[in-house]
């Protein structure tokens, strides 16, 4: 099984960052439940917060949002297209995708792309919640370990803060842009 990391690696930057700028843009008002996000994510960097605290803040814009599978949807329609060409040409029915993004918004990307593993951070689509722990360095072995058997033949990631996953993986690769190279995940 070959195993990715999601943004910056297989699609051409941050899915969640840019379906939070298509939703200001089909709602604008949304900037203020945002603007709460961005002080949370302030109280993270000087750690009187964790990750997950500061992107359900984030997140809780969602809750503004009627519709929002159908807003998912619309946004792919746009966004299908920054799938790198590297990974096409290399995909494989049983690859998994691991990220820190929310699996409702990635859900319907891997069902276009026909990928059918997905671990991703679960998050409530109607509140921003989430429900266990933001999908994320030593968390993305645990959920690896916890749901799938058997080994990871190679690794993708554009991040070291999955090193942790790239060192149990047969064979690992960082990912710049368009291009891979062998990651030597050796202390």
């Amino acid at each position: 099984m070959n195993v990715y990391d999601f943004d910056q690696t297989i699609y051409d930057g941050d899915s969640t960052f840019h379906f939070i700028g298509f939703c200001l843009k089909k709602k604008p008002s949304l900037i203020f439940p945002l603007s709460i996000g961005v002080g949370t994510f302030v109280l993270y960097l000087f750690h009187q917060r964790t990750k997950t605290q500061s992107k359900e803040k984030f997140f809780a814009m969602f809750q503004k949002i009627e519709r929002i599978d159908d807003w998912v949807e619309a946004f792919w329609d746009g966004h299908i297209h920054r799938i790198k060409a590297w990974y096409l040409e290399q995909k494989q029915p049983d690859d998994l995708i691991i990220s820190a993004s929310p699996a409702f918004l990635l859900r319907p990307a891997c069902r276009r792309l026909g990928i059918k593993h997905l671990e991703a951070s679960r998050v409530d689509r109607r509140t921003g919640k989430y429900t266990g722990i933001n999908c994320y360095g030593e968390e993305k072995v645990r959920r690896f370990r916890e749901s799938y058997t058997g080994e990871i033949d190679a690794f993708y990631s554009d991040s070291v803060s999955d090193l942790p996953l790239a060192r149990i993986a047969k064979a690992a690769f960082l990912v710049e842009g368009e291009k891979c190279f062998v990651w030597k995940t050796e202390d």
